[in-house]
């Protein structure tokens, strides 16, 4: 009796060990965490007339609660510009930035049923991303008085605000991440493309304080990860 039961036990450990690599193999496991590197080209919607579009760099560390559910951490560097000192307010700005973005990040393979492929299968990387983000401003160059408007005693019209400033912002992100897979049927390695809308919750983005509007500033980023480690399994294939 006690070897019937040792033997029995034995198997049913076997058969689990079996299961759970079998599981592995088609595609259960995936990464926790991720290191990202990126680039964007950024535009301000601020108070200059005219737009430009400008270059930053990121560098970011990703949280993989599961596949399709994401935490990101990021800092991002560079150039924000824009205006013109020909133009009626002779408002233009260099502004070298530095945030910081803490970013939720929900795909859609999460909620849906991918496992009939199809367009749902293409759909399943299609991402919805919004958190919070704070941006160290610093203008290298600006102008704030116009070489066409006057005030009624003849002084150039002037428009005022902060050479630098830390400010708040709500990043809105969607986008869609392709994942690549090494020979366990695991994501390696992942490109991450995306266009986002930061709502800056004053207005000094752009080094002027005009109008009733606040700063907005958009970014079409392209950002590659890749796995680290932490290793765990998901409920659906991959």
């Amino acid at each position: 009796m006690i070897k019937l039961f040792l033997k029995s036990t034995l198997f049913t450990l076997l058969l689990s060990a079996i299961t759970v690599v079998s599981k592995a193999q088609i595609g259960y496991d995936y990464a926790q965490y991720d290191l990202g590197l990126g680039g964007a080209f950024n535009t301000v919607y601020g108070d200059a007339e005219s737009l430009k579009s400008t270059p930053s760099i990121a560098v970011s560390f990703n949280y993989n609660q599961t596949p399709y559910a994401n935490y990101i951490f990021e800092l991002q560097s560079g150039n924000l510009e824009g205006g013109s000192i020909t133009s009626a307010t002779g408002r233009y700005f260099k502004n070298s930035y530095t945030a910081l973005v803490f970013r939720g990040q929900l795909q859609a393979g999460e909620i849906m049923d991918y496992s009939g492929g199809g367009i749902m299968g293409g759909l399943k990387n299609l991402y919805l991303s919004t958190g919070v983000g704070y941006v160290l401003n610093d203008m290298k160059k600006i102008n704030r008085e116009s070489y066409v408007l006057e005030y009624n005693d003849g002084t150039p019209f002037y428009t005022g605000g902060l050479n630098k400033s830390n400010e708040l912002y709500i990043p809105a992100r969607i986008g869609y991440e392709f994942k690549f897979f090494n020979q366990y049927n695991q994501p390696s390695f992942k490109l991450d493309i995306g266009y986002q809308l930061n709502f800056d919750l004053t207005d000094n983005l752009d080094g002027f304080t005009a109008g009733k509007n606040k700063d907005v500033w958009s970014q079409i980023s392209i950002n590659l990860k890749f796995a680290l480690g932490g290793v765990t399994s998901y409920r659906k294939t991959l």
